[in-house]
């Protein structure tokens, strides 16, 4: 599949900022690896080159107010806001989205979010009727729901949304739904307020929570009721309020979410707890997700937490923990990926596990096809606590087909096992292709079902798997293919899944691909070419 290359009927300003005051990158604890085996050399884009921040009648100029939405609350003219790329209007949204509503995009108009802001109310583990009502945790409704809320907040493509203050993150919850359908020439932009005033540079994060959207699939790892009698719920982590999820419907649908940037996220709402760009609890295979771009995340680059799913189209720029974390029973396809960590920054691109929770159903299951995951840096390495750039552990069954591994200064896999030989973690490779430091595999865990880094190793030289796990990486532009990965024979990922496109390559972006053109953004360590949004650290602007 080709994204058009046109843009019609756009301004966009590729306007960098001057960069007043950054909030400083956490850092590893602690570094695991020994260094690399050799002299491994990859290919780092240039930074995008700036252009002189407007002034006058070039920049924004401030839209004359704020535009009349569905819900009964409306939206809060807050005045305007000044940064490098002009003067925006800004519209505060209500608390509590209680009637289906349509956020347009409107020229030099910002939307702000003043702390948490629910599109509907929570309606429980399955719909409330008049017999069975329900009393919400969702902060402003708790009158007993007798059917759900229904509530669909739709953002038109272009708008842009800031967290006015660290505590703010969109929450859909359960019985609402999230119409957020962006497109390549106008994604949709969640950021923070310093991202608006031009405060940001490319290690800036943490600035406000994220996106979460819940749902009634099932999970695992319960914190209210129980697998065995059907009844598991989970609250997302670190709100005071507990917002639930998890129900029965692995059918259920959230919404939709395509062509979305979502930066500068991962505020802490509570002790050790923070959010991620996207963090997606017990949705099922009725939602859409594609075209998701997380730009520096202080967590994740996004996290699934149970529920059934499929997503195509995935990058995730400068996470400062793990770059894709699957948990808690959630099963979930994934193809076209670019995990693509910031220099000094990040832990392992990716953690799947369900761990301590090694007999709970459904199992965490994850396949992940046409991928392209890179720690660049060839003086330090980045992983922390998971030890290795990829992590699999606990309650979880993992396939990689036709990926890229490219960590030249770190151990590639961690496999962790305990419980019983029969329920620890599993990994299957398919024309997989590593570049690692000289050890390559670490295996850990306790009892009979600890891994040993032979244990591993035998995953990769398994017959049939078509794996190569001592490429000298070739690739150009940080993450398209050369000539040595156009060299790996390719596995037909359709025969995993339906959901799969066949391909007859690795990794994810071959040369003359463009599949991230026009609706991402760019950083000097993760540059997406020319006729995007810009920088990261700037706004685009959008006729």
């Amino acid at each position: 599949m080709r994204e058009p290359s046109a843009v019609t009927n756009l301004t966009r300003s590729l306007i960098l900022g001057c960069s007043v005051l950054a909030l400083s990158a956490c850092g590893p604890d602690d570094i695991a690896s020994p260094g690399s085996g050799g002299d491994i050399t990859i290919n780092n884009p240039p930074a995008p080159a700036p252009t002189p921040t407007p002034t006058g009648p070039a920049g924004v100029t401030p839209a004359a107010g704020c535009p009349t939405i569905s819900d009964p609350q409306g939206l809060t003219d807050a005045g305007t806001i000044t940064g490098p790329t002009g003067e925006w209007r800004v519209c505060t949204l209500p608390a509590v989205f209680r009637a289906s509503s349509t956020l347009p995009q409107v020229p030099g108009l910002l939307y702000q979010m003043n702390g948490r802001v629910n599109v509907g109310c929570d309606g429980g583990f399955a719909a409330p009727t008049a017999g069975t009502p329900y009393t919400s945790n969702t902060p402003g409704c708790s009158t007993p729901l007798t059917a759900d809320t229904n509530v669909t907040l739709t953002i038109e493509p272009g708008v842009i949304v800031f967290g006015g203050t660290g505590q703010s993150w969109l929450a859909v919850n359960r019985g609402n739904k999230i119409n957020a359908a962006g497109t390549a020439a106008r994604p949709i932009i969640f950021t923070s307020r310093d991202n608006v005033l031009g405060l940001n540079t490319d290690d800036s994060q943490g600035q406000w929570g994220g996106v979460v959207l819940m749902g009634r699939a099932r999970t695992t790892d319960c914190v209210t009721g129980s697998i065995a009698a059907n009844t598991c719920e989970r609250e997302t982590e670190g709100d005071p309020d507990k917002s639930k999820y998890g129900g029965l419907d692995d059918t259920y649908n959230a919404g939709t979410l395509s062509y979305v940037q979502i930066r500068f996220s991962g505020f802490i709402l509570g002790a050790n707890t923070e959010l991620q760009s996207l963090t997606t609890e017990a949705v099922g295979t009725g939602t859409t997700i594609d075209h998701i771009q997380s730009f520096n995340s202080s967590d994740d680059g996004a996290e699934f937490f149970g529920g059934q799913f499929n997503l195509k189209y995935y990058i995730a720029t400068g996470a400062d923990d793990d770059s894709l974390d699957v948990d808690t029973g959630a099963r979930v396809n994934v193809q076209y990926a670019l995990l693509l960590q910031r220099p000094g920054g990040g832990d392992a691109l990716f953690e799947i596990d369900s761990n301590n929770n090694e007999t709970d159903t459904p199992r965490t299951t994850l396949r992940v096809a046409n991928f392209t995951a890179v720690q660049p840096q060839v003086s330090s390495n980045n992983e922390a606590n998971d030890q290795a750039s990829s992590l699999f552990r606990g309650n979880s069954d993992t396939t990689l087909i036709n990926g890229l591994i490219v960590t030249p200064n770190n151990e590639c896999v961690r496999l962790h096992g305990t419980g019983s030989t029969a329920n620890r973690a599993t990994l299957k490779a398919y024309s997989l292709a590593l570049t690692c430091n000289g050890t390559k595999y670490i295996g850990s865990g306790s009892g009979a079902a600890a891994y040993t880094a032979a244990d591993v190793a035998a995953v990769f030289t398994a017959a049939g798997g078509n794996n190569n796990e001592a490429l000298a990486s070739t690739l150009t532009g940080l993450f398209v293919n050369g000539a040595n990965e156009a060299g790996v024979a390719a596995t037909d990922p359709k025969t995993f899944a339906a959901f799969f496109d066949t391909t007859n390559y690795v990794g994810a972006a071959r040369t003359g691909d463009t599949w991230w053109q026009q609706w991402t953004c760019n950083a000097s360590f993760a540059n997406f070419g020319t006729g995007n949004t810009g920088a990261c650290t700037s706004l685009p602007i959008f006729s």
